[in-house]
């Protein structure tokens, strides 16, 4: 492509990235409740594998981590198949794997079965979350992700809010001599599979494939995204490696900033149930409505601050908010009785799911583009072993000291870290034009040509970063 080819209109753009956003977002928001709701629906079903399969505390946690596992070990080959097969082949294996993996724990039989069959679900899981953020940079400029983002990390939320009276409600299911949490696994596993016929005719790989967007808008995104990876390599004489990028100091704090997120997430997820219990005589539906409330309270703690990000940009400032907002809630939760500590959770949930959200668009910005797909999935699978670590310890403080405070203390301690390693973080690699002296982004196209620059900048006012 030419080096000056001149930037596409902005009015087309701005349209064909609205056409992108109505036509996949509902989609990945579906498929994102699914998925999050065949991981963690475990947690309802705690006590119905103790007293059914003799599956105890730490049993629970390990096999509730072992999912983590399997994830992390296949995320990043997972995602770079993807960028080799297409997202909407790739996308579609996905889906039917983990529906068949998430069908199949209907049939635990004991601890092994347990472990196996939930490290399985995690390998079969593995590359659908960063290769939804890799199918953003293809399909949407930079100036549009951070919202599309937003929008596709709360059906994580909306999943933890409908998972509990669904999951609670299934285990009243009976016939053919299947216990209810049996049918629960088999019905919310079948919803996955049914979804993946609907993925396979519903998404193009890439947007040239798109016949729902018009020639001019195509041109526009392709042009615009093309563009954007061209200033970015203009930075750099020499493609950088993977190896290289694996010794690069803030890949290590990306990992590290995002194990602390999912582990307090996971260890909120995995053990809000068993927590909810404590608070009174409460029946399986019940635990369920309860459990919702923290994850209400977190969509729209998203939704406020992606919007105060996107007013106010620094983006490592409102990470380190959220994450101290989480550290004080789960800090608070061992201070008082079952129904305080409910409270204190509702409260770390605006904080942890907002962090979550707010992350993202910081190793976005500082990668390139080209090994982009492979280092986020690389990112996102080292975090998420804080899925491992949250409920294993979980499980086993309960089981040999009858309490998770100390946990708790933990996940505390490790959001505080989190919130001052944070600004450390780049946004852009160092030398970069886009990077000033404050951390915040400013676009390459600024430095090198203010007149284009002030053309492209007529997106709507309020577009995220």
């Amino acid at each position: 492509m030419n080096n000056h080819q001149s930037p596409p209109d902005p009015t087309v753009l701005a349209r064909a990235a609205a056409k992108v956003k109505r036509h996949v977002l509902p989609l990945f928001v579906v498929m994102f409740i699914v998925n999050y709701i065949d991981r963690v629906n475990i947690g309802f079903v705690r006590s119905h594998l103790e007293t059914d399969l003799g599956i105890g505390a730490a049993a629970y946690g390990l096999g509730a981590g072992l999912f983590f596992i399997g994830y992390a070990i296949f995320e990043v080959p997972s995602n770079m198949l993807l960028q080799r097969y297409g997202a909407r082949a790739w996308l579609t294996r996905i889906m039917f794997t983990w529906g068949a993996a998430a069908m199949a724990m209907a049939f635990v039989r004991g601890e092994t079965s347990f472990y196996v069959l939930r490290f399985i679900l995690g390998a079969a899981e593995a590359g659908f979350f960063p290769g939804i953020i890799y199918y953003f940079t293809q399909w949407l400029p930079s100036t549009e992700r951070g919202k599309a983002m937003a929008i596709f990390l709360s059906g994580s939320a909306i999943a933890s809010v409908i998972s509990g009276p669904v999951s609670g409600a299934l285990l009243h299911v009976s016939g053919f001599s299947l216990h209810g949490w049996q049918w629960m696994f088999l019905i919310e596993g079948f919803a996955s599979i049914v979804l993946c016929g609907f993925v396979w005719f519903w998404l193009q790989s890439h947007p040239r494939q798109a016949n729902w967007l018009s020639a001019e808008e195509r041109d526009a995104l392709v042009s615009a995204i093309a563009q954007e990876q061209q200033a970015r390599e203009a930075m750099q004489t020499v493609k950088p490696s993977m190896f290289k990028l694996l010794a690069d100091r803030q890949i290590a704090l990306f990992c590290f900033i995002y194990f602390s997120i999912a582990l307090t997430i996971y260890g909120a997820t995995f053990w809000l149930p068993s927590m909810i219990k404590k608070m009174g005589n409460l029946g399986d539906f019940q635990v369920g409505l309860f459990n919702s409330i923290p994850w209400i309270i977190s969509i729209l703690a998203m939704y406020g601050f992606a919007a105060m990000a996107s007013k106010w940009k620094y983006q490592q400032a409102w990470v380190a908010v959220t994450l101290v907002i989480a550290a004080f809630g789960m800090f608070m939760s061992t201070t008082g009785g079952p129904i305080f500590a409910f409270v204190a959770i509702c409260f770390a949930a605006i904080g942890f799911k907002a962090a979550s959200a707010l992350f993202w668009p910081i190793p976005q910005g500082y990668l390139d583009a080209r090994i982009a797909a492979a280092v986020i999935a690389l990112i996102n699978s080292i975090g998420n072993l804080g899925g491992f670590v949250a409920p294993t310890a979980f499980g086993f403080l309960e089981q040999t000291t009858g309490s998770i405070e100390g946990g708790l203390y933990g996940l505390a301690a490790t959001s505080l870290v989190a919130a001052v390693v944070i600004f450390f973080a780049r946004t852009a690699p160092r030398g970069d034009p886009r990077r000033s002296l404050t951390g915040k982004p400013v676009d390459v196209a600024a430095a090198k040509n203010p007149v284009s620059h002030q053309a492209l900048n007529t997106e709507p006012k309020g577009a995220a970063s």
